[in-house]
Formats: structure tokens, sequence, C-alpha cells
């Protein structure tokens, strides 16, 4: 029998470089992008591309309908889709806030729904969950970001214990630092994430290395999608996963630093002091 992937946001990044893994892998693969046109590299690799917006309801529905139409069964959802809101949170516009969360989490949910009942009737599946460490260490400007994470986590942890019965598995990838196209988008959200500033607009400076901080030292886009593939072809997955520059070392930071010792080192590093 085909084994089956659908990822979401695969028109760059980690979700690309993913499903070129898969491929690779001998996996029929579904990519999804908001317009099919962006997925033309993979589709060239043999990808079956799907038009997908996560915040509309009806296109979660249809593309879902759509790989289990053509299929019958779904062997692993991974949703790897969003962007990140960079700002203080206190000057951020709440538009922006719910937009965060609708594109990192209630997205990611509404296509889960969709996806779980076709699961359930199998008996089987795996539901693949890309967090990210800011979810665990938010730092300054990346409140909304770091909430919406740290809302898919714990998301992803109840969803863990209520389909184990059922036999799928849900797991949690907690990402560090990784070469991508994400800073750029970030940093191409700041018009809309930072117009109403007021008492931070001497930040700017602070707010843009905020955008551009995980291309720091970042582990490499293959090297990543590899080490990840290999790890979710091979059973037991682990329950969470982290992988990538400081991926290991913000947890450590959240668990053993003392709070006020954390809070002035990145109060100090992002010039909030």
């Amino acid at each position: 029998m085909k084994r089956i992937v659908l990822i979401t946001g695969c028109s760059s990044g980690i979700g690309e470089a993913l499903a070129q893994n898969f491929l690779k892998a001998g996996w029929t693969v579904y990519a999804t992008a908001r317009k099919r046109d962006a997925l033309t590299p993979l589709v060239s690799l043999g990808a079956q591309p799907v038009a997908l917006d996560l915040t509309a309801q009806s296109s979660v529905s249809e593309a879902v309908e759509h790989v289990l139409g053509r299929e019958g069964h779904m062997d692993m959802l991974i949703n790897n889709a969003g962007y990140g809101a960079m700002g203080p949170l206190a000057e951020m516009p709440v538009d922006e806030v719910r937009r965060q969360f609708e594109a990192n989490l209630f997205g990611q949910i509404a296509l889960i729904q969709a996806v779980v009942p076709a699961m359930i009737q199998r008996g089987a599946g795996h539901i693949i969950n890309i967090g990210s460490v800011s979810g665990i260490l938010p730092t300054p400007f990346s409140g909304a970001y770091a909430a919406s994470k740290a809302a898919f986590h714990a998301a992803s942890d109840a969803l863990r214990l209520e389909l184990a019965p059922f036999g799928i598995k849900v797991v949690i990838v907690q990402p560090g630092g990784i070469a991508s196209r994400f800073s750029a988008n970030a940093e191409a959200q700041l018009k809309e994430t930072t117009k109403n500033l007021n008492h931070y607009a001497a930040s700017m400076d602070a707010i843009v290395r905020r955008t551009r901080i995980s291309q720091e030292s970042a582990m490499p886009l293959d090297r990543f999608a590899e080490k990840l593939t290999a790890i979710l072809l091979r059973e037991p997955i682990p329950p969470v996963i982290r992988l990538g520059t400081h991926s290991t070392l913000m947890p450590f930071l959240k668990k053993w630093v003392p709070t006020q010792r954390r809070d002035a080192i990145l109060m100090k590093k992002f010039k909030l002091n």
C-alpha cells in the first residue's frame, strides 16, 4: 500500500525540504501552498500540488477531501505552515495577533479535525506538528509568535493523549534556528505588526534584529530536513523532537536558569535595559 503524507507550507523552507525528502523515500507527497504555482519545483519532482488556505474552512475541507478522495487514506499529516509576527506585544495591533493565531494555531486545528476521522476509521496515523523553541522560551518582540507556538505545543500534548486510544500518534517538533526564509518573511511583516509603535519606536533596530536572530549560526535547511525525515520514518517516533541551533539550549535555560537572571540576559540582548 502506498504511504501518503500531506505537508503544509511547501512553497519554501522546511515544508519544501521535507517534501523533497519524503519523495526520495518513496512516499506519495501531497504538498500544499496558498498558490499552486508556488509548488512547481516540487511538482517536477513528483509531488501532488494542493492549494490550501488554512484560514478558510472551505479550503481546508476541500484539500483533505481531495487527498482522501484520490488515495482513500492518509498515513501522515505534517502541520508546517505558519509565519512569525514580530514586534512588542503591548503595541501590536490586536488584529495582527489574531492573524498570527489563525495561521499558527486555529488553521492547524481545523486541518487536524478534518483529517482525524479517516485516521480513526483506519486505526492508525501520524500527526506531526511543527512548533518552535520560541514557544518554550519567549524572547522580547516575539510575544505573538511565541504565544501561538506555546499554544500549539499545549494543543499537541492534549491531542497526543486524546488520540492515542485510536492508534493515532501525535508528535511535536520544536526546531531551533534553521536556515530558511523565516526571518525574511517576518521582516516583511513588520510594516503591519509595528505600525502602532509609540513607546517602542526607539527599539526598531532591536525589533529588526529579533526577526533575523533565528538565522544566526542556523542549521542548514537540508541537514535539518534530512535528520527530521530520518526520525519520522523510524518507529517509534519520539513524542517531542528538538533539532536546530539552540533547540536544546533554550529549554535548558527555561528550566534551570532563574527567571530574574534569564530576564536580565534577554533584556540586555534586546537593549531593554
